[in-house]
């Protein structure tokens, strides 16, 4: 735990990975920039993880008990208590002291993740009582879930008021601003700045993505993130292929390390039966940009970094936004995507075979959407430039 550095940058991914690669594309950009970065996670691991030269601290693995968010567990899926709390707050308190940061930044909280605050707000007491004191920076992507109650969104503007320098919003206004779904955000002192959407830099030679003899030309891309909700959809795709324009191609099914072993390999067999022929399985691969480069049509869920990659690669598009519990996030970003003529949305509530190939036909239709205002997603860059700059203007 040794070595101090210029930025602590706090994630803690619950279901999926995207929070946790959104922060690793921002700190490979860091790090690209010559700033020394210690990212701290409190998810469960994710092997291969690229931060660059950046050091890795992974405190004691949290994640949700269901796609509800309903409780927390360990990675042993044993429910925690107090103790286990306290003993995780310490460590991570343990891990700022010895990286005496200048800057220290939040994913999400106090915006979202307010499940971490028995480890978040004495982390942030903390921090603000340095001297010097460092900065603190809001992390946060364009949209949040649109559920908050009177009192907690009075608690978010004052927790934002209290120990925040900035909010870097990771959109591009012109697609959503934060107060779309986060009104208060006019209310409060700290300075907002949109980045840009964040996406990370495809691996390669001049950032193309390589895919070892041009895999994926043609395929059908089924991709279902970190795996642990991924069932319907992969369902869903093997029922749309046989109806559809596309059963003649190759489909490719791409599937995260969380989904289960046994239903992985229970899917592999399928696909090599007659009935779903034409079919592969795999788990994710480093080189999804490539393959997506190089698809006809991608099927996938809608999260923030799946849709903005899509999305880049120019190929036609079919999302299913997760929407278990009250999650709207991904709802809202998709539909308005889709208002901009630029990828085609199916209700997770309607996932069905004859309504993934509805969409899939929707997705084909669509045309260049012309002279609009192209989205920006320099976000990782951006993010590295104006934390920097904020470095610069601190006092030595």
């Amino acid at each position: 735990m040794s070595g101090s550095a210029d930025v602590l940058f706090y994630v803690q991914h619950l279901l999926g990975i995207g929070h946790l690669r959104r922060s690793a594309a921002i700190v490979r950009a860091l790090d690209a920039a010559g700033v020394k970065v210690v990212l701290v996670s409190g998810g469960l691991p994710v092997p291969g993880l690229d931060i660059g030269a950046a050091r890795l601290v992974q405190l004691p693995p949290l994640k949700s008990f269901d796609e509800h968010f309903s409780s927390l567990v360990d990675d042993k899926g044993e429910a925690i208590d107090e103790a286990w709390k306290a003993e995780r707050a310490a460590r991570l308190l343990d891990v700022f002291r010895a990286a005496r940061p200048r800057l220290l930044i939040t994913e999400m909280f106090p915006l979202g993740r307010r499940q971490m605050r028995f480890e978040l707000l004495p982390l942030l007491e903390t921090a603000v009582e340095q001297t010097p004191r460092p900065a603190v920076v809001c992390s946060v992507r364009d949209i949040l879930n649109e559920q908050q109650s009177a009192e907690k969104t009075q608690w978010m503007v004052a927790t934002l008021e209290r120990f925040f320098d900035r909010v870097l919003v990771h959109g591009d206004p012109a697609v959503a601003t934060l107060d779309l779904t986060f009104p208060e955000i006019a209310k409060v002192a700290p300075e907002v700045i949109y980045t840009g959407y964040v996406v990370s830099e495809p691996p390669g030679p001049s950032g193309q993505g390589v895919a070892p003899d041009a895999a994926g030309q043609g395929e059908v891309l089924v991709s279902a993130g970190g795996g642990r909700v991924a069932g319907p959809l992969i369902e869903a795709a093997l029922a749309a292929r046989p109806i559809g324009p596309l059963k003649a191609a190759p489909w490719r099914i791409l599937v995260g390390e969380h989904y289960p072993a046994a239903a992985f390999d229970a899917l592999t067999r399928r696909a090599r039966n007659r009935l779903t022929g034409g079919v592969s399985v795999e788990r994710s691969r480093p080189d999804f940009q490539g393959l997506l480069a190089r698809c006809r049509l991608s099927i996938s869920q809608a999260g923030y970094n799946t849709v903005m990659e899509v999305l880049r690669s120019g190929r036609p598009a079919v999302v299913v936004p997760f929407s278990a519990g009250s999650e709207t996030e991904q709802s809202r970003r998709a539909d308005l995507l889709a208002e901009r003529g630029l990828l085609a949305v199916v209700a997770e509530a309607e996932l069905t075979g004859e309504s993934l190939d509805q969409g899939l036909r929707r997705a084909l239709a669509l045309t260049d959407p012309g002279p609009a205002r192209p989205i920006d997603m320099a976000g990782a860059r951006k993010t590295a430039a104006i934390l920097q700059d904020i470095l610069d203007s601190m006092t030595p």
